[in-house]
């Protein structure tokens, strides 16, 4: 038998898409050190003869060498580091919110399947007490104290309550199949989803959850990173403009005469003033700030629509635990001791016991509602960004 607590490790060690999002960050780490690296010098080398063509002049070998070093814009230099130290830190966020997604989606599948398992339990239990009902309608059309039509109904009513059973035990497989998919495979040939969907948490004040998701919401924090790069872009697009100077010092030598000089080379901007690339990275910034606020909005509405739907499935699970359950409980036991005294037929009984089914299923999926909520709430708020590793 496994647990939430025991699924999830098993999952997060095995699951492709986490262990790829890992290794891009790996990837974007190594950018950082492309980016600190400084350019190598350059060294040119000549030789030649010297043929004398007239008097005066001393023929013999001419030699000459050259040495440059590239000298950056330290200003275009610090942004190309800020843009990959940006990569690096979205590679992170990145690592954050897929680690938080999958631990997420993998809670859903745990309350669905426990979700199915509920309901076939209760249609296991549905068949037990159609059987007793059959047994005692059996009893009495033999006896013709019943018409027949009484067991025809009985045995139809056993029939679906079965149907029901089979499709419920059918889904927890499907449940475990997923489950099986997030790990990669990874999980025992034979296992068994334990849990109960009565699992409460203590919940925190909504004011208090729509600060947590500004501060921790992982999508928000990728938003940030996509923009600070976007910034860093921008200057590294403006530096580019004068991209830096070049120190070279060159000698050549010849049978009369050795020379040594000095010279520095620098690209100016008359004809191409990277207006361009300029516009391109102005515009990446302004749709990766567009982008932030508009989920910002985005996640403030979501937060609430999510808080209303944990307050209804409680509004439901109090209604339904605390009165119609009993209620529904109180009428088939009714139903039944009518039905044993002869005062009420078994239609009678198989409505109310249809009523009692139908109040549990219903109880059933408020609870289901109410951990899904939960889940979505602790999704939105990044609580499953810890551990990740750095």
């Amino acid at each position: 038998d496994l647990s939430t607590e025991q699924l999830l490790p098993i999952i997060l060690a095995h699951n492709p898409q986490l262990l790829a999002a890992q290794s891009a960050r790996d990837a974007a780490r190594s950018g950082i050190q492309a980016a600190r690296a400084l350019p190598n010098p350059r060294i040119d080398w000549h030789q030649g003869q010297n043929t004398a063509r007239i008097a005066g002049v001393t023929p013999g070998p001419i030699q000459s060498w050259s040495v440059s070093q590239p000298i950056e814009n330290p200003f275009a230099r610090q942004a190309r580091i800020d843009a990959a130290s940006a990569t690096e830190q979205e590679s992170k966020h990145l690592i954050g919110q897929t680690r938080n997604e999958l631990v997420s989606q993998a809670r859903l599948r745990i309350y669905q399947g426990l979700l199915h398992k509920a309901q076939a339990a209760a249609a296991s239990e549905d068949v037990v007490l159609l059987e007793q009902v059959r047994e005692r309608v059996r009893l009495r059309v033999e006896s013709g104290e019943a018409a027949r039509y009484e067991i025809i109904k009985a045995d139809a009513e056993i029939i679906t309550a079965r149907e029901r059973l089979q499709t419920a035990s059918l889904m927890v497989e499907q449940s475990k199949i997923q489950l099986n998919q997030l790990a990669a495979g990874q999980l025992p040939a034979q296992w068994q989803l334990t849990g109960d969907l009565r699992e409460t948490q203590e919940l925190v004040d909504l004011q208090q959850i729509h600060h947590m998701v500004r501060q921790h919401n992982p999508e928000l924090s990728l938003l940030q990173a996509d923009v600070s790069k976007a910034q860093a872009m921008l200057r590294s697009a403006e530096s580019s403009r004068w991209p830096g100077v070049e120190l070279r010092y060159s000698q050549s030598r010849d049978p009369e005469f050795r020379q040594g000089q000095w010279g520095i080379g620098m690209q100016v901007p008359l004809l191409d003033r990277r207006s361009g690339p300029i516009a391109q990275a102005s515009a990446e910034l302004e749709r990766a700030q567009v982008r932030l606020e508009g989920r910002k909005a985005e996640l403030e509405q979501q937060v609430l629509l999510t808080w209303k739907s944990l307050e209804m499935a409680r509004l439901r699970i109090e209604a339904l635990s605390q009165g119609s359950v009993r209620e529904a409980e109180a009428a088939l036991r009714v139903a039944q001791a009518a039905y044993r005294f002869g005062e009420r037929g078994i239609l009678d009984v198989l409505d109310a016991q249809r009523v009692l089914r139908s109040v549990r299923a219903d109880l059933i999926q408020a609870r289901y509602q109410l951990q899904e909520a939960r889940v979505m709430l602790d999704q939105l708020i990044g609580q499953h960004i810890e551990n990740t590793p750095s």
